[in-house]
């Protein structure tokens, strides 16, 4: 496994709050928390931007993948609207986590609860070689189920 450096701003309403963590040696993603001064209360289907208190600079060649945290999704039905969001090398903002209550009941979400996972993954830039026919396939075109039940 190896270690990318990563320059991270905590920004005011971020202050107090631990950087994130990886919570085992094996973990693939660090916990983000949230950083709010008041409690957030998430009616079912509603969404929201929550912010961290974060910035970050990433290297060249990654991105940071925002996703669901399981105990938060299984328990609650609060998940990441858009999994996995992708943070950019090049985006210098604050990171926010777009939640969404899929429950049937309110959730509250409270300052320093982890709400999301942060991964980062190697990027590769695609190439286009526009071709007049693709090459066969055991599967051809078949899709959305044509595979199996």
């Amino acid at each position: 496994m190896s270690t990318v450096p990563v320059a991270v701003t905590i920004l005011p309403h971020g202050e107090g709050i631990a950087l994130p963590a990886y919570a085992t040696a094996s973990s693939a993603g660090l916990d983000l928390t949230a950083a709010i001064a008041d409690d957030i209360v998430l009616a079912p289907g509603e969404r929201r931007a929550v912010p961290t208190g974060l910035a970050i600079a990433l290297p060249e060649g990654y991105e940071a993948q925002i996703r669901p945290r399981s105990g938060l999704a299984l328990h609650s039905g609060v998940t990441v609207l858009n999994s996995p969001g992708t943070i950019d090398a090049d985006y210098r903002g604050e990171i926010r986590v777009i939640l969404v209550n899929l429950g049937g009941d309110p959730v509250t979400l409270t300052r320093g609860q982890r709400i999301a996972q942060l991964v980062l993954a190697p990027v590769s830039r695609l190439a286009w070689r526009e071709v007049s026919d693709l090459p066969d396939s055991d599967r051809g075109a078949g899709g959305f189920g044509s595979t199996g039940h």
